[in-house]
């Protein structure tokens, strides 16, 4: 597994033209590794997974979990610095990943950052089925993550913050309910919500995809390593191919 960051040169209009199209940016993803078609996502159990990181307007990372080694000299071209860069420093960064994966342990603890579509299923009437429906508050957001079972199944929990870092008695509202922004040492931002077109024709509602997706950060505990080592390699969540999913670590710096 690898571990690819590239920095987009949000001046040229290429970069541009990928932030605005979810489509166009995961097409120009899968066309960094030879070994794929383009209609392939998975290799041997891993997938190739992406997230964008907006931290300022002229800082606007993409990172790349992926199976194979990528090459992404056309997102140089079109989106980076290209005569800036020389055969040894390409424009890109790529690191093996699997010796850090194989590192993880129980009770280890990370700051972890994860773009995400937080849904919930529900059905307006009786008679019609279950439709993916996307969570828009941050309460609900939060809810989406902390849920015991996701997390057991991620093979992690989120850490709670220390009581003298809660501003409310316990973690708890006035009406004695848990309030998740006091309790845990996560935070949910960023949220956007993308739209485009499902095909080539533009004209029919039915042909536009709506897809939400917030920014989690925060702090957590691995409980299970092998699931962990599994959700960061195949992703949590759905729209993967939009740049849903990626979750990844960092040490906690020091005080």
């Amino acid at each position: 597994m690898h571990l690819t960051r590239f920095r987009l040169n949000t001046a040229r209009p290429g970069a541009r033209r990928l932030l605005a199209s979810p489509q166009c940016l995961h097409a120009a993803v899968m066309a960094s590794f030879p070994q794929l078609l383009p209609t392939d996502s998975t290799t041997a159990g891993s997938r190739v997974l992406w997230r964008l990181d907006h931290n300022v307007r002229a800082e606007v990372l993409l990172y790349v979990v992926s199976p194979g080694l990528p090459d992404l000299t056309h997102l140089v071209e079109q989106a980076g610095w290209p005569a800036a860069h020389t055969p040894e420093s390409p424009g890109w960064h790529t690191r093996p990943y699997t010796p850090f994966l194989d590192r993880l342990a129980q009770g280890d603890i990370f700051a972890f950052r994860l773009t995400a579509n937080p849904v919930h299923h529900i059905r307006r009437k009786d008679s019609e089925p279950t439709k993916a429906t996307a969570h828009i508050t941050p309460a609900h957001q939060m809810d989406w993550l902390l849920k015991p079972e996701r997390q057991e199944r991620a093979g992690f929990r989120i850490n709670e913050k220390p009581h003298d870092q809660r501003l409310l008695p316990a973690g708890l509202t006035h009406q004695r309910r848990p309030h998740h922004g006091d309790l845990y040492t996560l935070t949910v931002r960023d949220q956007r919500t993308l739209a485009f077109a499902k095909s080539h024709d533009t004209r029919s509602a039915r042909h536009q995809v709506k897809v939400v997706t917030v920014t989690y950060d925060g702090h957590l505990t691995v409980t299970d390593p092998q699931a962990l080592h599994r959700t960061l390699t195949q992703g949590i969540g759905r729209a993967k191919a939009y740049g849903c999913g990626l979750m990844t670590l960092a040490p906690i710096p020091a005080g």
